[in-house]
């Protein structure tokens, strides 16, 4: 990575990758980085991370008042899926450079396509002839296996999908979420930590087991 980054946003996941990015530097020297600085809406919450996660790197204003440029490349540093796309839908990507980040620890098919701006964490795994789109993030262990399509700003936090699964955008799965194979999940829907999806999902739903609404203890 050759450009100066610009981080959009400031906290633990631009701390997270911020780590990633040493990893792969260190893994491979010829993949060296400089940031240049931070974006962020919220001055104080800039100098607050900062300061808890040891970025060194200047403020450089809020995101909305920053005029994007192709000297730099830019990361997202946060998860929120239609933050990113409010931010991306006024700017030209093409022009724009959003790299793929993507851990030396990844097993990522050859046959794989990835789109701009995606983000996946250590020990992921990414099968063959898989189709995925933009700003997608992909937290540590998850899995993507064959022949599956998967849309854009979708966040899998130690998620799997299996065989021939379709996905659509701004899609939140929660921790150890896992879908069956041939599945179709549209846009916009929350799943829960721990679920099984076997059932198609359409749009705007959130999947969750009922009985996980009240944690029970039994005392022994």
């Amino acid at each position: 990575m050759i450009k100066p980054i610009i981080f959009i946003g400031v906290g633990a996941v631009a701390s997270e990758i911020i780590s990633y990015l040493e990893d792969i530097q260190n893994h491979d020297q010829s993949n060296g980085f400089k940031i240049y600085g931070f974006l962020d809406d919220n001055a104080d919450n800039f100098v607050a991370n900062s300061e808890k996660y040891g970025f060194k790197e200047p403020y450089l204003g809020l995101v909305t008042e920053h005029r994007f440029s192709d000297q730099y490349s830019y990361i997202f540093g946060f998860s929120n899926p239609s933050s990113k796309e409010k931010i991306i839908q006024n700017l030209d990507l093409e022009k724009l450079d959003f790299p793929t980040i993507i851990h030396p620890s990844v097993i990522l098919s050859k046959s794989s396509k990835l789109g701009k701006g995606n983000i996946i964490y250590p020990n992921s795994v990414i099968g063959p002839n898989c189709k995925i789109g933009n700003f997608n993030l992909i937290t540590s262990y998850s899995f993507i296996s064959h022949d599956c399509e998967i849309g854009d700003y979708n966040f899998f936090s130690t998620a799997g999908l299996a065989g021939n699964v379709n996905i659509g955008s701004k899609n939140f799965f929660g921790i150890r979420s896992t879908v069956i194979p041939s599945i179709t999940i549209g846009s916009e829907n929350t799943i829960q930590a721990g679920m099984v999806i076997d059932k198609n999902v359409s749009d705007h739903e959130t999947v969750f087991y009922r009985f996980k609404e009240k944690v029970t203890i039994i005392r022994s």
